[in-house]
Formats: C-alpha cells, structure tokens, sequence
C-alpha cells in the first residue's frame, strides 16, 4: 500500500453575506487515504460560533461545481462572477455563502488529480481498514 499523503492549499474566502469584510484564510485538504474526499477548515473568525470549522464533501462535487450548479445536500457549489465561484453550506445553525477565486480551486484540483487521478480513487479505497477500525471500535 502506498503512504498516503496530504496536499493543503490556502485560499482566500469572502462570506457572502459580508461583503464589505476583508478576506480569510481557509485552507482546502486533500488527503490520499481519503481519496474521494475534500475537506475545508475555515478559522475562528469566519464561524459562527469563534471555533474553527471543517467541513467534508466529495471531490467530485468541487469538480462538478466548477463547471456548473451541483449537490443537493449540506454542500453545493455553483459558478459566481467572471473567475469566482460559491459554495453553500447548510447547517441546522444556519447557511452561509461562501465565494472562491476559480483559479485557486483549479489549482487545488488539479493537485489532488495529480496524486490519484479520478479513475483510481475508488481502487485507492482501504475497505478492509475502514472496515477493521470500525469494528474494533465495538
């Protein structure tokens, strides 16, 4: 099995319903032992309640939200302004609206794809470990 590995990219993000705030920094995680996943973490100042917060969606749905409206779930992108896009995050909480620069989501994706192309994440799925750590834990 190979060593995983982990690809953090910073970007600047603008809640939506702020717009007259300055940018934060999140960082998007890619990890390879998680192949289908990304994940988000906004800082303290950007969450609701002054904790960081991370959220977790498939990879696909970034990459389907580049190029048009996707997910029906917690998590939904879609295209925002010439080189901007916007992901949705639902909570029991509340929602937010959160707006992207296109290029530093390209480049984060292209960096996963570089490390597991889309056509072998699934082969990259460690079943029996999940499967194992699952059951240990009864």
């Amino acid at each position: 099995m190979r060593r995983p590995l982990t690809i953090d990219h910073t970007v600047h993000v603008r809640l939506a319903s702020r717009p007259g705030d300055r940018p934060v920094p999140a960082t998007l995680r890619y990890d390879t032992s998680d192949p289908l996943a990304v994940r988000v973490a906004f800082p303290a100042e950007a969450a609701l309640h002054g904790a960081e917060v991370t959220w977790v969606f498939a990879r696909r749905l970034l990459d389907e939200g580049l190029r048009g409206p996707a997910g029906d779930g917690d998590v939904r992108f879609r295209p925002g302004l010439p080189g901007r896009t916007f992901m949705e995050l639902k909570a029991p909480q509340g929602s937010a609206l959160v707006e992207l620069a296109t290029e530093d989501l390209h480049r984060f994706l292209a960096a996963t794809y570089a490390f597991v192309p889309q056509a072998v994440e699934a082969a990259r799925l460690d079943v029996d470990g999940a499967l194992a750590a699952l059951l240990g834990s009864f």
